[in-house]
């Protein structure tokens, strides 16, 4: 009677060691141990574990363009060149930083004349201060939202360019409001048309 050429596999017992290996060949596979807790807590399954996400790169580069001192855009360069980007991105970052340092200011001297006035007419002075102060602070925060939406059109490449019609603003323009979005044609003829609408 010849030798079978059939083999019986016998299971091998769940080890630490065929764990790891039941491990590598099998993403979804569970310690035994973690299997019986979810079993006792009612889980047909355990969950699997969420795959860690990997981190974005942010879209802000580094520029390595350093700026020669006393720069000042010029017409005769080509119109959002880098160097112009860098010099509008560093006015627009040093001009947020100054309105966060007002704000501070500002929380601190209102905490610290947060105290009750004992007279009535100092009171009502000290109330109409805080209001004003509070109202300019709103202003300040709408203009932070506004220079955080001109670096995010820096860095998308529209910045400097008329939302309205796609033409160039002007290095002038933008020199004394870096937050502008229209040209000084099309803003003129927004502010006709708001005129027209309040006088209606």
């Amino acid at each position: 009677m010849g030798k079978s050429d059939s083999r019986i596999r016998v299971k091998a017992p769940a080890t630490k060691g065929n764990h790891k290996a039941a491990l590598n060949g099998n993403a979804n596979a569970r310690h035994p141990a973690e299997v019986k807790k979810h079993q006792a807590l009612g889980q047909s399954k355990p969950a699997a574990k969420p795959l860690a996400k990997p981190a974005r790169k942010s879209r802000a580069r580094e520029s390595s363009i350093v700026l020669p001192e006393g720069y000042r855009p010029s017409e005769n360069e080509p119109f959002m060149n880098e160097r112009q980007k860098v010099y509008f991105r560093n006015k627009l970052v040093a001009w947020k930083e100054e309105i966060i340092r007002q704000n501070r200011e500002t929380l601190h001297i209102l905490h610290e004349d947060s105290a009750q006035h004992a007279d009535l007419a100092d009171r009502a002075t000290s109330e109409t201060d805080r209001a004003l102060e509070l109202r300019a602070r709103d202003r300040q925060r709408k203009l932070i939202n506004k220079i955080d939406a001109a670096l995010a059109r820096i860095e998308e490449g529209s910045y400097g360019f008329c939302e309205e019609t796609g033409e160039p603003i002007g290095l002038k323009r933008l020199d004394a409001r870096p937050i502008a979005t229209l040209s000084l044609e099309a803003q003129e003829r927004h502010e006709r048309r708001e005129k027209v609408f309040r006088e209606d």
